[in-house]
């Protein structure tokens, strides 16, 4: 076995998309003294597979060019509420009582604090915990720690009030925890005796010390990291400043809080308006305002204890959705020190760029894309980069971490280096085909942070390129026939609109657009209406509900249904996005199918080999001579390239006029060859039966299809993730490069594209 060697070197930058005149941030992190060479390159090939034109890449003079003194940077993952307290309110010295509704998911994990004012560090302050001895209260002095704990672990996943109470005059400490456990807010039901509730008195030995550190919520200060992170949901923290009564502590359990003496209570629901819960902030309900931050992107509009099962919209009911979700590999942002600020030239090019950084034999590129000028066009081509795709794959860990994975690729995944350092790192983050150390389902993915697997050569398990890397086949092949392009991310399409779009005579996607918000498919719906012009070039796409954080326009979000390919799946009442308050899951269950936009939509995905597409009777329609102009009808099309083989694979989208596909849509070529890796996929599979393979199901294939649109537009689609990895075959000489310059030397001729002689379609 290789010992591959792992990268010492580590980057990012705060944006992907920048346009003239813009500046760009970079943050590196490195493990080799001394200093660090950095330099802007143009992109225009990334697979390194010798049968192809080998990576690409030509040096831009900048002024970023130069040496930078290179340190490591250091991740604190974990997310937690910090809570603003400029008067010391939560500095306690005297009694006091502290209170919360928790739902721990990793039980019996050693100390994870629900709430308090600790520092680790220093063994100082007050902390709620819980862990193998169930609730613990944690007295510190500076000099070591006293507790108290009711000795049983909590049961996992369900819900449970629990507090304690502390008079530093008697050094008494009390802790507590009952069952709230509903039908519906916990995974077992109210009818059965679980772990988890007692109740607890003592004298703890060391006084109460005051400790130099903010109050937190899920988490406890360590110096310069937060650690003892908790796991799991935590509804309505609140302090008082005095020991509570047996009657104030029964009350609690029902919801009920004295305000006599109350400190703070953090009303988790209160932030919850109509258009979901886009803030950070979390609000004190107590007299002095002790408002909190949530950090690292915990999970908001999550089912707290009083969920009933009957509405799973959050902004309906948000006092059913009290409840945040804490995860200690929870990542929204590195935090790291920039290193380069580059402003973009006026003049630079649109196109993919990177920050090349080279320090000893160790090189690092940060892939960044450089928009045309805001409002403004410079080609009549545009490519529509697909970054939300690439955030939702960013660090996955299917490979090393998912049993799953060597069935599903139908072959035995090869590791690479940057896949055993991110296996050996989490602390790097996940990617939304990754559960949390919980178990829980990752849906929010952010790109401040380095992504190791969103580089230019990186090659996957299955041993070739995916997603950015695969981009840049297209990239290079628009480069090599002299198409003039500009370059716009998905981001840019969600924010503008159908405006930015409109700007342009032709539009590209990508190899695998599979994440898309609604204002994006607004955007090209629009624009296929005016009479716009669409390549699809891609498979799997227009897939999945998505959001970008209206806030942070890092983030993106997407919560995963009860259908479709999927890595998880959400847990009841969380299907609803917390950045925008609407349903997740799949666009087809939103009477969005793919079809009814591109004409094709997700059939099957395989990872075994890649196959070819054969012509149908309609190709040979003359309203379409134009796309197989210089191809034979009986040459198999894409019977070769550098993904898989072929031009047909990995995952295919099929004709269906049961879902959407347009009347007068034509049927030019369909793949054949797959194997049985290639299965329907699960959300058209109302049964389980054998025979669901490609050998053996028809529907389990990828399709050619083009359809006329309103006012002279047209849409062409590929409908493979597989297709543009074959451009290149041949110098550029092949039947795949010869049809997609068809139809984009077509689309760009301003003579309307005519449906004369287009009849509605009967095929299935």
């Amino acid at each position: 076995m290789t010992n591959a060697r792992q990268p010492r070197l580590l980057s990012y930058s705060d944006r992907l998309s920048v346009a003239p005149s813009e500046p760009i941030e970079f943050k590196v992190s490195s493990l080799i003294p001394g200093e660090f060479t950095a330099e802007i390159v143009r992109l225009q090939h990334g697979d390194r597979n010798p049968e192809g034109p080998g990576f690409r890449e030509h040096i831009i003079k900048s002024v970023a060019s130069g040496q930078y003194p290179a340190r490591a940077q250091d991740i604190d993952p974990g997310s937690f509420i910090r809570v603003d307290d400029p008067s010391d309110r939560l500095s306690l010295t005297g009694a006091f009582s502290l209170h919360a509704f928790v739902f721990p998911t990793t039980a019996e994990q050693p100390r994870q604090v629900v709430l308090g004012r600790y520092a680790l560090d220093t063994e100082t302050g007050y902390a709620l915990e819980v862990g193998p001895e169930g609730v613990t209260l944690r007295i510190g002095d500076g000099t070591g720690s006293s507790v108290i704990s009711t000795g049983d672990p909590l049961y996992g996943s369900c819900w449970y009030s629990v507090g304690a109470t502390y008079d530093p005059q008697t050094r008494i400490g009390r802790v507590w925890a009952e069952s709230v456990i509903t039908s519906t807010n916990s995974l077992v039901a109210s009818t059965v005796p679980i772990s988890g509730p007692g109740n607890s008195e003592g004298t703890l030995d060391r006084e109460l010390g005051v400790a130099p550190t903010p109050f937190l919520i899920a988490a406890a200060n360590a110096g310069n990291r937060f650690e003892a992170h908790f796991n799991g949901k935590i509804e309505r923290p609140a302090v008082w400043s005095r020991v509570l009564t047996d009657d104030e502590i029964c009350a609690l359990r029902d919801g009920s809080e004295t305000r006599t003496h109350l400190v703070a209570l953090w009303d988790f629901a209160a932030d919850i308006t109509s258009t979901g819960v886009t803030t950070d902030r979390v609000r004190d309900r107590g007299p002095w305002a002790l408002h909190g931050t949530c950090q690292q992107g915990p999970a908001r509009g999550m089912t707290g204890r009083l969920w009933l099962g009957v509405d799973e919209r959050f902004t309906l009911v948000p006092s059913e959705y009290a409840a945040i979700h804490f995860h200690d590999d929870d990542l929204e942002d590195c935090g790291w020190d920039t290193d380069l600020t580059w402003t973009v030239p006026d003049d630079l090019p649109s196109g993919a760029y990177a920050l090349r950084i080279t320090q000893d034999d160790e090189v690092d590129r940060q892939p960044f894309f450089v928009l045309p000028p805001r409002g403004s066009a410079t080609a009549d081509v545009v490519l529509v980069i697909p970054t939300a795709s690439y955030l939702a794959y960013a660090n996955e860990h299917l490979a090393p971490g998912g049993a799953f994975a060597q069935s599903i690729f139908g072959q035995t995944p090869v590791l690479g280096a940057s896949d055993l350092y991110l296996h050996e790192h989490p602390e790097l983050g996940l990617s939304l085909y990754d559960l949390h150390s919980d178990g829980s389902g990752v849906h929010l993915s952010s790109l401040r942070r380095p992504i190791v697997n969103l580089r230019p050569d990186k090659r996957t398990s299955l041993g070739g390129p995916w997603q950015f890397p695969a981009d840049l086949h297209l990239v290079d092949w628009l480069t090599e026939k002299g198409i003039e392009f500009d370059v716009v991310t998905d981001l840019e399409v969600h924010q503008e609109g159908v405006e930015l779009l409109s700007q342009y005579q032709v539009v590209l996607t990508g190899s695998h657009p599979e994440y898309i918000t609604r204002e994006t498919l607004d955007a090209w719906e629009q624009y296929l209406t005016q009479g716009g012009r669409a390549l699809y070039l891609g498979g799997n796409g227009f897939y999945w509900v998505t959001n970008w954080h209206p806030e942070k326009s890092h983030v993106i979000e997407v919560r995963r249904g009860e259908s479709g390919i999927r890595a998880w799946q959400a847990q009841p009442g969380e299907l609803h996005l917390q950045t925008n308050g609407e349903r997740g899951g799949l666009w087809r269950w939103r009477g969005r199918a793919p079809q009814k936009l591109v004409g094709v939509g997700f059939a099957t995905q395989g990872f075994d080999y890649s196959s070819y597409f054969v012509q149908t009777e309609d190709a040979a329609e003359p309203a379409v001579a134009f796309i197989v102009d210089g191809i034979k009808p009986d040459e198999k099309i894409g019977d070769f390239g550098l993904e898989g083989g072929g031009a047909s694979g990995f995952e295919l989208d099929r004709y269906d006029l049961t879902l959407g596909t347009p009347p007068g849509s034509r049927l030019l070529a369909t793949s054949e060859g797959h194997s049985d890796n290639y299965p329907r996929v699960s959300e058209e599979v109302q049964f389980t039966m054998p025979h669901m393979g490609a050998t053996m199901d028809y529907q389990a294939r990828g399709d050619i299809v083009y359809f006329p649109t309103h006012n002279g537009g047209a849409v062409f689609s590929t409908s493979s993730i597989a297709w543009c990895g074959s451009l290149s075959h041949n110098d550029y000489d092949n039947n795949v490069s010869r049809m997609t310059e068809n139809v984009i030397r077509r689309f760009l001729d301003n003579t309307p594209l005519s449906a004369e002689g287009s009849m509605p379609s009967t095929r299935p």
